[in-house]
């Protein structure tokens, strides 16, 4: 009697253990979806600084002002080498983690930190050539946000991508089944590079 009370019991709980797993795959992880559905905020701010642009532009009698001088694109048009690369160097250390080659992954993202780093250090250096500041017309106002504010995002998508790093020098950190970090770090950094992108042809070429 006792012994198919113990059994009785073994089998619910495996039936409750079998329900929880059930229960666990009907429930998926949601973190990519919220992360995306960050972005799309993000994405409608940018989309609202350049409807502002655009506006102004359309407006303006000249534009840029008469008198403003004139962007060098050598440098931008390096950094924007640069920065779409390197979604391409990024996007490897997701077939990297699939593999569970942990190692790749880490030098993938090494690499991409450090054309970011560069693409920071290039803007940094293009702001210090300018010839005009924040306040001498619209023109120059827009050009700082538009641009301070993409490069703000690759501040973080390059402290996102160091957090990578230092994670991934845990034992287990990462593997082909655990690597949401990873995966949201590429997503971001190929939002950052989008944007770049859509910024580059309307500051620089349009």
């Amino acid at each position: 009697m006792q012994g198919s009370a113990i059994e009785s019991t073994n089998l619910d709980q495996a039936q409750a253990i079998a329900a929880g797993e059930a229960h666990h795959e009907e429930h998926p992880d949601l973190r990519v979806f919220g992360l995306i559905t960050f972005l799309i905020s993000e994405g409608m701010l940018f989309l609202g600084l350049f409807a502002a642009y655009l506006a102004y532009r359309v407006v303006a009698e000249s534009w840029p002002p008469e008198g403003t001088p004139e962007l060098e694109i050598l440098i931008p048009g390096i950094n924007t080498i640069i920065l779409v690369s390197s979604s391409f160097v990024i996007h490897q250390a997701d077939h990297a983690i699939k593999k569970n080659d942990l190692k790749t992954v880490r030098w993938w993202f090494l690499a991409t930190f450090i054309m970011g780093a560069v693409f920071i250090g290039g803007q940094l250096y293009e702001y210090s050539n300018l010839e005009f500041g924040l306040t001498s017309n619209l023109f120059a106002s827009t050009f700082y946000v538009l641009t301070g504010f993409h490069g703000m995002h690759v501040m973080v998508g390059l402290c996102l991508i160091l957090g990578v790093l230092l994670t991934s020098l845990k034992k287990s950190s990462y593997t082909s089944e655990k690597h949401y970090g990873i995966e949201a770090a590429s997503i971001y950094w190929h939002f950052v590079d989008i944007v770049w992108i859509i910024l580059f042809l309307m500051l620089y070429i349009i």
